[in-house]
């Protein structure tokens, strides 16, 4: 094989190296340098409960009706709807502040960060208890790409029943909490998974 074959050969699978590279790149560079941030959940749907590896979940953030009532809302709808449609069109980029909680609770689990203002550009001068999270409107629901998580197959059983179990007393609330790392540009990735007292790291 010669000189320009070899390259032709390289250069392609070079690429292809760093495309599968640079995903886990960046969730490991979030992990590593993002802000820790709480997210309450809000109950599973019981139908869509761990099914083999996978667990899909929502967060109060993720209901479309507590996002719009955030300081910062009218100016995204104003900024990004389109003619005769006064609403932001799918595939919207929001930036959600967050803010820490005043008082951390000294036990488990920790206590989420409540949501405090929308905006459509990333925002700038957070306070030092304050994280942009970037998420991306999908009809009636923000995805923030925290929405599926994967446990090994033993936890399955014992996970699927602790949820129940906290959907089913009145103390869901600050009981099933996801921890976060988000970076400086708004991208999040999971940490761990709070079902009451009991941890379970991503």
């Amino acid at each position: 094989m010669n000189r320009n074959s070899l390259t032709r050969f390289l250069l392609p699978l070079m690429f292809q190296v760093a495309l599968i590279c640079a995903i886990p790149a960046q969730a490991i560079y979030t992990r590593l340098t993002g802000s820790r941030v709480v997210l309450q959940t809000i109950p599973v749907d019981p139908y869509d409960l761990l099914r083999g590896y996978s667990q899909t979940l929502r967060y109060d953030i993720s209901r479309l009706e507590s996002v719009q009532t955030l300081s910062g809302w009218e100016t995204v709808v104003r900024q990004t709807h389109r003619e005769n449609n006064q609403f932001p069109p799918t595939g919207t980029t929001l930036y959600v502040i967050l803010q820490a909680p005043k008082t951390e609770n000294q036990g488990n689990p920790p206590t989420p960060w409540s949501a405090i203002a929308v905006r459509h550009e990333p925002p700038v001068n957070l306070g030092n208890n304050q994280v942009a999270i970037k998420g991306e409107l999908n009809d009636s629901w923000i995805d923030y790409g925290l929405e599926r998580y994967y446990f090994p197959e033993e936890q399955r059983e014992e996970i699927n029943e602790k949820i129940n179990r906290l959907q089913g007393n009145n103390n869901q609330e600050q009981s099933f909490v996801v921890e976060v790392k988000v970076d400086e540009a708004g991208k999040a990735v999971p940490v761990s998974l709070w079902l009451g007292q009991d941890n379970y790291r991503f």
